[in-house]
């Protein structure tokens, strides 16, 4: 019981730690967070192979044939055709913003409602990973462009890349959400890597109702070659799932692909 207690108690204090974090800017310009000396931030460099690619497509005043940007995914010809609102959260539509959530809020919204198509993702609840996390709109600052990296924000939730595409039956294109593995705390997308398999579903709650995912696979990249991958092909509603491979936050990147299961 005691040790259950102490474990419990270093949980807490981890969290604590975790909202308490601040922002640094070290030499070179990459952002990091300061926390305790268990906790570390793994923040821009996780997605770098993934963002720079997706920054030159969005900070174009046009949007140009993919051929056209030097190493611009496939995915980002064709984004959606919706234009999203934001959430009423994050009134400038790119996520700085955004509170730290929880899913509740997008819960009460979209309980028992069913999906209608092209509706931006809200929430995501995948059972076999004890995942549930809110998702919130995110596109590239004119400094994340001028940098050509990008830091999302520090939380435990998911991000959606507003330049591709979005859940439904409506879909043009393939739905990609972003998230923060960490090092030395429990995050809801650590378990991408740990735990997501084949043939897991998962529901994606939007405004207008709910969707049902099976995953397809799940695969590891480098960081390097993660931007040259089968994941950025032109998909009508299916879901990415992003984030940092655990074993190796620094190198690697993993992805959950899945299609759509139904409502």
């Amino acid at each position: 019981m005691a040790a259950h207690r102490r474990q419990r108690e270093g949980r807490r204090r981890r969290e604590e730690r975790f909202r308490q974090g601040r922002r640094h800017r070290l030499p070179g310009g990459s952002r990091v967070l300061t926390f305790g000396r268990v906790e570390l931030a793994v923040l821009s460099v996780c997605l770098v192979g993934l963002l720079g690619s997706w920054l030159l497509y969005a900070g174009t005043a046009t949007h140009p044939p993919a051929h056209q940007v030097p190493g611009l995914p496939a995915a980002a010809a064709a984004p959606a055709t919706v234009s999203p609102e934001p959430p009423a959260s994050d009134p400038a539509g790119n996520g700085r913003h955004a509170a730290r959530s929880t899913a509740a809020a997008a819960k009460a919204a979209t309980a028992g409602v069913p999906a209608r198509p092209g509706s931006a993702p809200q929430r995501i609840v995948y059972p076999a990973i004890d995942m549930d996390v809110a998702v919130h709109p995110l596109k590239p600052s004119s400094s994340d462009v001028e940098s050509q990296s990008i830091v999302p924000p520090e939380t435990l939730d998911g991000y959606w890349l507003t330049p591709y595409g979005m859940p439904g039956s409506g879909s043009r294109n393939t739905t990609y959400v972003v998230g923060h593995s960490w090092e030395g705390l429990d995050a809801p997308f650590n378990r991408l890597s740990t735990r997501a398999g084949r043939g897991d579903v998962f529901t994606v709650h939007t405004a207008a109702g709910q969707l049902k995912y099976r995953v397809d696979s799940v695969t590891t990249y480098t960081k390097s070659t993660l931007k040259d991958s089968p994941i950025w092909s032109v998909v009508p509603d299916r879901l990415v799932l992003i984030s940092c491979y655990t074993e190796d936050l620094w190198g690697r990147n993993v992805a959950v692909v899945a299609s759509a299961a139904g409502p």
